[in-house]
């Protein structure tokens, strides 16, 4: 399966198994020959796809170097870019090298971050290995990195030279990471497409389902259309962050620790719901459905954290303008809607989560 991003900088995506061990070839088609490639991935991935990955691209004529950093959140910060810049710079890379974004999403956030500043911008390839990432992250040229103060505050929008999708590297995820890209999939379903959040709803999707890359295409084609209409996020594109506002406040919270990106951003998903119901712009039993389908793959759909806290992390969303913030609703499932609210009322809307109708 194949998809063209027609962004300013148009890009090929290709889902296909055993696509890893044919990113040389690719990367051939995009970048001279004897370039520099400086594979970054963390510690889990390294030991399953960095050396097919540096054996594909020796055997089309590049030259690979690694960076492998600690995995997890907590490396998602401006320490992490800085050691990534002084491998490139040590490995003397130019603008005619390039990165190769190995793994989920926080190494491609962090890698094509790192290609986007470095010498003011260098080419990457993105290969995601989580579903989070290869129906999400990987897709759409949003990098960064995180500060203490809230989640991406930093980056920059640098579209990959290609996305290169394995299913098969899902074979190697441990179920509760699955899941945490189940979340995302139901939320595209929520916000676009009635019909990919039955499929969802009704295929129990694991590693091994037949409908596996139905599911990853459809995903990753409401986010091209998404996407090209609205490249840098003023617009259109925000519906992509649904559950997000509250899910970014959650991880805060918990310092990146207790729950996952998809564990988050679902329960965030069922509160917004909940809100919008208590609101009258989101359809009666629209959130009990959504917990339903979440609560089906094994996420959760409640936490015990603080309004207070929430509301003073989440008013540092970057959806928010000056005063305003940007909050995405529901009006029912596969129909979705910017509702701005004085940054003052999102302490009362938070706490309309709790809302039964």
């Amino acid at each position: 399966m194949e998809l063209m991003i027609q962004t300013s900088k148009p890009y090929q995506i290709l889902i296909q198994r055993g696509c890893l061990d044919q990113v040389g070839h690719h990367a051939s088609q995009l970048f001279r020959e004897n370039s520099r490639a400086l594979i970054v991935t963390d510690s889990n991935v390294a030991p399953l796809y960095a050396q097919r990955t540096a054996d594909s691209l020796k055997e089309a004529g590049f030259l690979p170097e690694l960076f492998v950093f600690p995995a997890g959140e907590e490396s998602k910060r401006l320490s992490s870019i800085e050691q990534i810049y002084s491998a490139m710079a040590e490995h003397s890379m130019t603008r005619t090298d390039f990165i190769v974004a190995l793994g989920g999403g926080v190494t491609g956030d962090m890698a094509g971050f790192a290609a986007a500043t470095f010498l003011r911008g260098i080419g990457f390839l993105q290969i995601p290995t989580s579903l989070l990432a290869q129906i999400d992250s990987s897709v759409g040229g949003k990098t960064g990195v995180d500060l203490p103060q809230g989640k991406n505050l930093v980056g920059a929008f640098h579209q990959p030279r290609m996305v290169l999708i394995d299913p098969n590297t899902l074979s190697t995820l441990p179920p509760r990471f699955f899941a945490d890209g189940m979340a995302e999939a139901i939320k595209y379903g929520c916000i676009k497409s009635r019909s990919l959040f039955q499929l969802i709803e009704e295929n129990s999707m694991d590693q091994d389902s037949e409908k596996l890359e139905e599911m990853i295409f459809q995903c990753i084609d409401w986010k091209r259309r998404v996407v090209e209409a609205d490249e840098f996020d003023t617009g259109e594109r925000m519906l992509l962050n649904f559950g997000h506002t509250l899910g970014h406040a959650l991880e805060q919270y918990y310092s990146f620790g207790k729950l996952t990106h998809g564990e988050a951003v679902g329960i965030g998903m069922v509160w917004m719901s909940r809100a919008g119901e208590s609101l009258g712009l989101t359809k009666p039993g629209t959130a009990e459905k959504i917990s339903r389908v979440l609560t089906q793959y094994g996420l959760p759909v409640n936490d015990s954290a603080p309004a207070e806290q929430l509301a003073a992390a989440a008013s540092m969303d970057k959806k928010g303008m000056g005063e305003t913030l940007n909050l995405i609703l529901l009006k029912e499932i596969g129909s979705s809607l910017v509702h701005p609210i004085p940054k003052s009322n999102l302490l009362s809307i938070i706490y309309r989560k709790e809302a039964r109708i």
